[in-house]
């Protein structure tokens, strides 16, 4: 491999540290190429990832490693990474320590046989790989060394017991570890005209953030055979949720490629409403009961106003401006380009997001969860709202950016929306126009039935009218659109993979040469989708087939249990944005359908 082409660095070569507001992706090597401070959506001041070297990194290896492996500690985001060279062994650790109101990444490499020969080189380029800092070196309290970086308001801190040395526009260096010894290294974001805070003990605190996350895992109440993929995938949502606002993100990254070389790179570091209110869902059904409050408490502040106000996704913080832009000086990942910041998609209606929203409210509910007068008056208003406008065309689940449809799935969801607000009344004794929702909930199912069944092809299509599928209808059975024993439901599932998977058990969304999708090029398999086949599999009692594609799908994940937004089979490679929120929610969800289809067989 050659660490200085970013193009041979495979997607799932990467692993993500996280501290709950940001995280960082590092690569086999050790080298840290993509990391956004102090927030997710911050600028990033690592952006190797999609570009060169120059525009950032932090590099920390071992030279002429013939073996590299990794693993997380226990349930943890402390990642261990051991090299083997013909001249000795070095483990590494490294790991963003959790909840104490700073942004570190922290660093520990020990030679543990023999000598190894370490390479260490630290590169910071603010906004996005543009900006050279002003990098010089200030004195501690109590008297050591620091490196200080810092362009406007950003300033990052390099310390440790053997810091690197200033050369063409970089810091770098090279020695010999010998068997028994170790360099500490933490680098710091604080604002430039902040104080130096305390130096960290990076032992504890590596051991401290190990500890604090197997804590959250051990809530967990999954002990199938699943466990670890399922475990692994909860931490990743837990990872993506940031801990002050309870916004959920959609992914750490922005413009890794749905189509290499291609223009379908987008920015993900964003609050989806869709995605969150998924998340929300795969938590609770494993007890995880405080993330479903905070989150519930992010959307109150994020939507408030006028229900006609509503944005389908929304900053980590609430805030409403996403604009898109692209970043020129950046040569994309593979030369994918151009790279994107910001989302156009923000601005689009997309009539299935209150359904997704509903729903995982509903669940909240029903996991004990008490509506607050806010809370259901915020439901009511959206929901009044959707109703007059729910028979408009919009722009679907997969944000096209073509011109508007009637959207079969987005059809289903909206009705989905009002049937929880029925059920809301009926089951919990909320207050709400019922008659009404009632009639309008059985409008809705009579319009989908009336137009988004195509009789001659025996399955639902992807829009009113259309000869073509989307692997989207997969969730009309997880929301009870239609019980799973209707021949309809059967025959979609078949006309879906007989159209859409590409591989056994992969499937891509649409076909994009049947879909005015507004952007050139075509794309891979989508992980989610291929996961809520198994989910739908399970949910109509094909046991066998729902296990079948879990098998072949959990086998894609990367040697530390990560999943990007697709997969290529024919390069067997990641593509799309990593690690992705909507892949790892499908999979614990479809692994719950699959499970509870075994209970049934066995009871």
């Amino acid at each position: 491999m050659d660490d200085d082409d970013p193009a041979t660095v495979p997607i799932e070569e990467y692993a993500v540290l996280g501290d709950g507001m940001t995280a960082a992706l590092v690569s086999r090597r050790g080298s840290i190429d993509w990391m956004c401070l102090p927030a997710y959506d911050s600028a990033a001041c690592f952006a190797r990832l999609l570009g060169s070297p120059e525009n950032g990194r932090w590099l920390l290896t071992v030279r002429d490693a013939t073996s590299v492996t990794r693993r997380y500690l226990d349930d943890s985001f402390v990642l261990e990474t051991t090299y083997v060279t013909p001249t000795g062994t070095a483990v590494a650790l490294e790991a963003m320590p959790l909840k104490d109101g700073r942004a570190d990444i922290v660093r520990r490499l020990e030679c543990t046989d023999g000598q190894v020969e370490v390479e260490h080189e630290w590169i910071v380029r603010f906004g996005y790989g543009a900006i050279e800092p002003w990098v010089h070196h200030v004195t501690d309290d109590d008297g050591a060394d620091t490196i200080r970086a810092i362009a406007g308001p950003d300033s990052l801190l390099l310390r440790g017991d053997r810091l690197p040395k200033a050369h063409d526009r970089r810091h770098a260096d090279r020695f010999t570890l010998p068997a028994g010894e170790s360099v500490e290294l933490a680098l710091t974001w604080i604002r430039s005209w902040d104080p130096v805070p305390p130096r960290l003990t990076i032992p504890d605190r590596l051991d401290q953030t190990r500890i604090a996350w197997g804590l959250w895992a051990r809530s967990c109440r999954y002990l199938g055979s699943y466990r670890d993929a399922v475990v692994r995938s909860l931490l990743v949502l837990r990872l993506l949720t940031d801990q002050s606002t309870g916004g959920i993100v959609a992914a750490p990254t922005t413009s890794l490629p749905e189509d290499f070389g291609g223009s379908r790179n987008w920015d993900y570091r964003f609050c989806w409403l869709r995605d969150a209110a998924m998340t929300l869902e795969a938590l609770l059904e494993h007890g995880y009961v405080e993330e479903a409050t905070d989150w519930r408490g992010w959307l109150l502040r994020a939507v408030a106003g006028n229900p006609a106000d509503l944005q389908i996704m929304y900053r980590v913080d609430g805030g409403r401006e996403l604009p898109e832009r692209e970043l020129d000086h950046l040569a994309g990942y593979a030369g994918s380009r151009p790279v994107r910041v910001g989302n156009a998609a923000v601005g689009q209606v997309q009539n299935d997001v209150l359904g997704e929203v509903m729903c995982a409210l509903e669940q909240a509910r029903e996991a004990g969860i008490a509506e607050t007068d806010d809370s259901w008056s915020l439901q009511r208003h959206l929901v009044d709202h959707l109703l007059g406008h729910w028979r408009e065309p919009d722009r679907g689940i997969w944000e096209v950016r073509g011109d508007p449809r009637h959207f079969t799935h987005s059809k289903v969801m909206a009705w989905a929306a009002v049937d929880r607000a029925v059920r809301a009344a009926e089951r919990h004794g909320l207050d709400g126009p019922v008659d009404r929702w009632c009639r309008e909930r059985d409008a809705i199912h009579a319009d989908v039935l009336a137009h988004g069944w195509n009789r001659s092809r025996e399955t639902f299509v992807q829009s009113y009218g259309a000869e073509h599928t989307d692997a989207a209808l997969l969730q009309m059975v997880q929301v009870g659109f239609l019980p799973p024993d209707d021949p309809r439901i059967r025959s979609t599932i078949r006309a879906i993979r007989s159209e859409l998977e590409i591989a056994p058990g992969l499937l891509r969304r649409y076909r994009t040469e049947h879909t005015d999708d507004g952007v050139p090029g075509d794309e891979h398999a989508f992980l989610a989708c291929s996961f809520w086949l198994a989910d739908a599999l399970a949910r109509v009692d094909d046991v066998q087939g729902s296990t079948e594609v879990l098998d072949i799908l959990m086998a894609l994940a990367n040697d530390v249990g990560l999943l990007a937004e697709q997969y290529d089979p024919a390069g067997r490679r990641m593509a799309g944005n990593m690690p992705q929120a909507l892949s790892h929610l499908a999979l614990v969800r479809a692994v719950h359908s699959h499970d509870l289809a075994l209970d049934r067989r066995t009871s």
